[in-house]
């Protein structure tokens, strides 16, 4: 594995361990591309920042330690400035727009939650049987495929949900087919491994098989140990090779 572009600081308040410690973990696990992409900070209308985002006084330092880290790696390995964003429909140009005044290099979409952030979300790991909210969570992803904005897909199997499985299979197609269209890379995700959450799952990849599109593989590191998480490696391979998926050797990153 040459590459992760799946990567938290503590500043979005649930991740430990510092930068240069990821990158040396990193080295020593011998990737060699490697991007930093925080959840993107953001001001709602109502004034509110959520907890689980870089605070927007603290994306000056964000950017200033990520491009200092990069000069000095310079040769060792490739450092990019990235952010994870989710698709808000009312939200998300103005999303784009900050990422692109401060520099990013890409966007990766995690969505972690339906409804209208900040008055009501739904996080998309909480069991339900509720089409509605599944229906809103393809449609969103779909959404952010189509806009051209965003490198890959992280972890789109992450929405847990527990009801018709005929319905399940439809919406997650629907996914799978934009990205195929589009060709938007999903992610198989090893925080997802290796805490065992609901996700990486078979019953959506399986219903990749056969479809033209490509698998990238992220750390999700929120802590050092997760900077080089090879233990994982095995069990996304085994999910590659079970459905026939291709996976990227290099991520072409999209500048928002």
């Amino acid at each position: 594995m040459r590459y992760n572009f799946h990567s938290h600081t503590p500043r979005c308040g649930h991740a430990t361990g510092s930068e240069r410690q990821y990158i040396e973990a990193a080295i020593a696990a011998g990737i060699r591309e490697w991007g930093f992409s925080d959840h993107i900070p953001f001001i709602f209308p109502n004034g509110r920042e959520n907890s689980y985002r870089v605070p927007m006084a603290q994306v000056q330092e964000y950017i200033d330690t990520v491009n200092a880290l990069k000069e000095e790696y310079k040769g060792k390995i490739n450092i990019y400035l990235g952010f994870e964003t989710e698709y808000y429909p009312e939200h998300f140009d103005g999303m784009v727009e900050n990422a692109r005044k401060w520099g990013a290099e890409y966007l990766i979409l995690g969505q972690h939650s339906v409804g209208s952030e900040p008055e009501f979300f739904f996080w998309s790991t909480e069991a339900t049987d509720n089409q509605e909210y599944l229906k809103d969570y393809a449609n969103r992803v779909i959404a952010a495929i189509k806009s051209g904005f965003i490198t890959y897909v992280a972890h789109p199997d992450m929405f847990n949900f527990v009801g018709d499985e005929n319905v399940y299979n439809e919406e997650m197609t629907k996914i799978i087919e934009a990205a195929e269209e589009c060709s938007v890379p999903l992610e198989i995700n090893f925080l997802g491994i290796r805490d065992n959450r609901n996700y990486p799952t078979d019953k959506f990849w399986k219903l990749a098989q056969g479809h033209n599109i490509s698998v990238v593989f992220g750390f999700d590191s929120h802590d050092v140990e997760g900077a080089c998480d090879l233990a994982s490696l095995p069990r996304a391979q085994e999910i590659c090779e079970k459905y026939g998926l291709k996976i990227l050797d290099k991520v072409e990153l999209i500048k928002p």
